[in-house]
């Protein structure tokens, strides 16, 4: 259940990373000839695009937000699971949780950074204006 919860979070990382650069990259011409067809999205996105301070304040403070509960809790949960692990291992008892939580960080700051940023802000730039109606 931890591992989910911390892909989950990564994830909904990924979501805000691909919002933002989506509704950077998108064209507003584009968004207006989708608000020419009726599509209301298109407007929430064009009227984004065209004042983004505020929503890339928010999306800002979200991505910061998640990243520092993704490490308090793969730190604390994962790390502790993983300390035991190493300690049945061999691993004196003194070093098993500082090596665990030192691992652990660096596996999910790994992984955070490329599915929470990197293959998100790609997908948001390969299809930012279909991305950018998505918000």
């Amino acid at each position: 259940m931890e591992i989910a919860i911390i892909i989950a979070l990564i994830l909904l990382n990924g979501v805000f990373a691909m919002s933002e650069i989506a509704l950077i990259s998108a064209r507003k011409s584009s968004l207006s000839n989708d608000i020419r067809h009726g599509s209301s999205t298109a407007r929430i996105a064009l009227k984004l695009a065209n004042d983004p301070d505020k929503f890339l304040s928010t999306i800002q403070i979200g991505i910061t937000l998640i990243g520092i509960l993704t490490g308090i809790y793969s730190g604390d949960v994962l790390a502790t699971d993983f300390g035991n692990i190493l300690t049945d291992a061999g691993v004196p008892a003194t070093y098993a949780y500082l090596l665990a939580q030192t691992l652990i960080v660096i596996l999910v700051t790994y992984l955070t950074i490329i599915f929470g940023e990197l293959v998100p802000k790609r997908i948001g730039m390969s299809a930012s204006t279909r991305a950018a109606k998505l918000l």
